[in-house]
């Protein structure tokens, strides 16, 4: 995928008011970062749609169907490896909890059913979303994420998510973000494409970025 000059401008401008109290490890870095995109790790996975909960298909495809409809969109970042960013990764199975909350259900739909139900928010609301789950101009690894409890991290859709530490023998982090009804967000897989610019950590819940009834 190629980078337009618009987006480039734009994202520079994200970048630029991008955090608030990152802690300063998190840039720090003993050797050059690779420039591996995180748009190249997930569209690795060629199974499309299937049973495995645990993986990143229904986030693959809204992140696709963001760039077709709108190709100019700031979510074009993820495929750009030379922009450091952090991006929470919801798998299959987190997508399809937001799917039966929305629906007010207790019933998970499968990845095809859950997939159409996103894409039928509107391509803006599923941008935004997914902008909620990035956090340009950091490479934040999970050592660094582990020592920065409370933190409030910028995201790229403007508003921000706050670290969550806790734990006493094994420390956890889950995210805040701006449903308060709802259980927050836990990091269940950390330091995805780890050695590049960019980073991902993988959540069980979607980020909400409104308070969801």
């Amino acid at each position: 995928m190629r980078i337009t000059r618009a987006v480039v401008v734009a994202t520079a401008a994200i970048v630029a008011s991008a955090l608030t109290a990152v802690p300063a490890s998190a840039h720090g870095t003993s050797k050059p970062l690779g420039t591996r995109s995180l748009a190249a790790v997930l569209t690795a996975d060629k199974s499309g749609f299937d049973r495995n909960g645990h993986d990143y298909d229904i986030l693959t495809a809204a992140v696709q169907a963001v760039l077709k409809a709108k190709p100019a969109s700031p979510v074009k970042v993820l495929a750009d490896g030379n922009t450091a960013l952090t991006a929470f990764l919801p798998n299959d199975l987190a997508f399809e909890r937001l799917v039966a909350d929305i629906q007010h259900t207790k019933r998970l739909p499968g990845e095809k059913a859950a997939f159409t139900a996103v894409a039928g928010l509107g391509i803006n609301t599923v941008e935004s979303v997914l902008l909620y789950h990035v956090v340009p101009g950091a490479t934040i690894t999970s050592k660094a994420a582990l020592k920065s409890d409370g933190a409030s991290l910028k995201t790229a859709a403007g508003s921000s998510i706050k670290v969550d530490v806790y734990g006493w023998c094994v420390k956890r982090i889950a995210l805040i973000d701006a449903d308060r009804n709802d259980r927050n967000p836990r990091v269940i897989k950390f330091d995805i494409n780890k050695g590049n610019k960019q980073i991902a950590h993988g959540i069980d819940r979607v980020l909400r970025p409104i308070d969801l009834p």
